[in-house]
């Protein structure tokens, strides 16, 4: 079987590109026997691996180069975008099994759901904490009820309709777009929707032994809309100062308010919290395999990959209860996590799910066992595999 997967941007294709997304599914593929390879437009670069192709953009919407290369399927990760339809067609032309990867958290359209719809595009424009925010978020969603229904809505279903199968990385998202394709093809198309989530390096497990109180956050801390770096501080400022045993984590690129918010910690709390940096792949596994909860403040995710590593490596997880991070609420959904009502609630949500693992209410080996079933490159291939094979 031959089986490609295909991003249709110009990233990077070296060996970081391979542990996440469509590089990371390609080796899933590989490791199920399959012979697979990524492709992505543009020309190539020194650090590139082997089993990238890099390809002119024109290519890509050529039925007769997809033709060449005598697949069985491809996955293509393009987020239903109209500006990559013409790729989707092409494929489809050229008689290959095509997986639409859909990597958002559903919403993405007012016909998947007007309230779900409005809510998100106020969230992606900050929540409207500024007058600024405020603005962007009320233009967003004009536009989206004007434009977006007139021109990017058509223009997308003519993407999806290309697809054998349409895949949603969470069962919320599954939901959101039912709802939408019900309105570009009727159940024909919501016929074609699966639930295919994000891959996760098999180096994500859980490697037994005790687990301490502790906490880790992995994110963009410079990214303040989407990963909330104050909130984090704030709650976890509450956390230490109620539990004494328990440590925190910081990891990813420090902001000079994340360090000044660290310098000016109570004696007894400050020695409690590490702010590590940017980790490599595996520092971040170590840290993982010790941790009990990993936390996230943002205000959205479209799946939250970082989370998914960490329940695979036996933490459990705490998040809001927001139609934006409505993956979280699939991945505490097996005794492994707590979500917060809203951000006030998020030091609540962390004492609570500490108190758990202290009552055995958790158990790392049970958590790491359900998500890597779920998360693991090699058994989401294996659901692609399965995909091509029923048709």
């Amino acid at each position: 079987m031959r089986v490609f997967t295909c991003t249709p941007v110009d990233f990077g294709g070296n060996a970081n590109f391979f542990t996440r997304d469509s590089g990371l599914l390609c080796r899933g593929l590989q490791e199920n026997g399959v012979e697979s390879r990524a492709v992505m437009p543009g020309a190539p670069r020194p650090d590139d691996l082997t089993d990238l192709i890099r390809t002119d953009y024109a290519n890509l919407e050529s039925a007769a180069w997809w033709r060449s290369h005598q697949l069985d399927g491809v996955v293509l990760y393009a987020w239903g975008s109209p500006r990559f339809r013409n790729v989707a067609k092409a494929i489809h032309d050229a008689g290959c099994y095509l997986i639409l990867n859909q990597d958002n958290s559903g919403p993405i359209s007012p016909l998947a759901g007007l309230a779900p719809w409005a809510r998100d595009q106020w969230a992606l424009a900050g929540s409207g904490t500024t007058l600024k925010e405020k603005i962007t978020g009320a233009v967003s969603i004009l536009k989206g009820m004007t434009v977006g229904l007139a021109v990017t809505d058509p223009l997308r279903a003519a993407h999806l309709r290309q697809g054998d199968r349409i895949a949603c990385v969470s069962p919320a998202a599954a939901a959101h777009y039912r709802k939408l394709c019900k309105w570009y093809g009727g159940d024909e198309l919501v016929q074609k929707i699966r639930v295919l989530p994000h891959s996760v390096e098999a180096e994500f497990h859980d490697r037994g032994g005790d687990r301490k109180p502790s906490i880790v956050a992995v994110g963009r801390w410079d990214d303040e809309a989407q990963k909330r770096p104050g909130l984090l501080a704030t709650t976890l400022s509450e956390v230490l100062l109620e539990n004494h045993a328990v440590v925190a984590t910081i990891a990813g690129r420090t902001t000079k308010q994340l360090i000044a918010w660290h310098r000016n910690l109570p004696h007894e709390v400050v020695a409690r919290v590490r702010l590590a940096g940017p980790l490599s792949r595996a520092e971040l596994v170590d840290l993982f395999a010790r941790t009990q909860i990993f936390y996230s403040s943002s205000a959205f995710e479209s799946f939250g990959i970082a989370a998914a590593e960490a329940l695979c490596s036996g933490c459990s997880v705490v998040a809001e209860n927001s139609g934006s991070m409505e993956s979280f609420r699939w991945f505490v959904s097996a005794q492994s996590g707590n979500l917060a009502n809203s951000p006030a609630d998020h030091s609540r949500a962390l004492l609570a799910e500490l108190a758990a693992w202290q009552q055995c209410d958790r158990s790392a080996a049970r958590i790491s066992a359900t998500w890597r079933e779920q998360f693991h490159a090699k058994n989401v291939a294996n659901r692609v595999i399965e995909m091509i094979n029923s048709r």
